[in-house]
């Protein structure tokens, strides 16, 4: 597999416009990360390539630790992350353009 380029200011600046109405596709609760959300996170950015992940439990301190994990183990890259929000991309070159947030 082909290293990902990683995204510039000017891309993080476009996903987070498109990215400004959407709604958090995924929430992790109080049972953290469990293999159920990464399945579920895993096929939201096949389908749409760039959601909103809303985490629900731990304080402040403890989301970017969750960030971290989630985005290494479903291989996506961090746009912007405002409290409890953070916006997710992988770009699916054989995205559905009926269901892709970025096409």
């Amino acid at each position: 597999m082909a290293a990902r380029k990683p995204l510039t200011s000017e891309d993080k600046k476009r996903l987070r416009g498109i990215g400004h109405d959407l709604k958090p596709i995924v929430t992790i609760g109080g049972n953290g990360v469990t293999e159920g959300v990464l399945a579920e996170l895993d096929r939201a950015l096949t389908d749409h390539e760039l959601i909103k992940l809303k985490i629900a439990a731990g304080e402040r301190d403890d989301r970017q630790p969750v960030i971290d994990y989630v985005t290494a183990e479903t291989r996506c890259e961090l746009v912007a992350s405002i409290g409890k929000i953070a916006l997710l991309y992988r770009r699916n070159p054989k995205a559905d353009p009926k269901k892709s947030n970025v096409r």
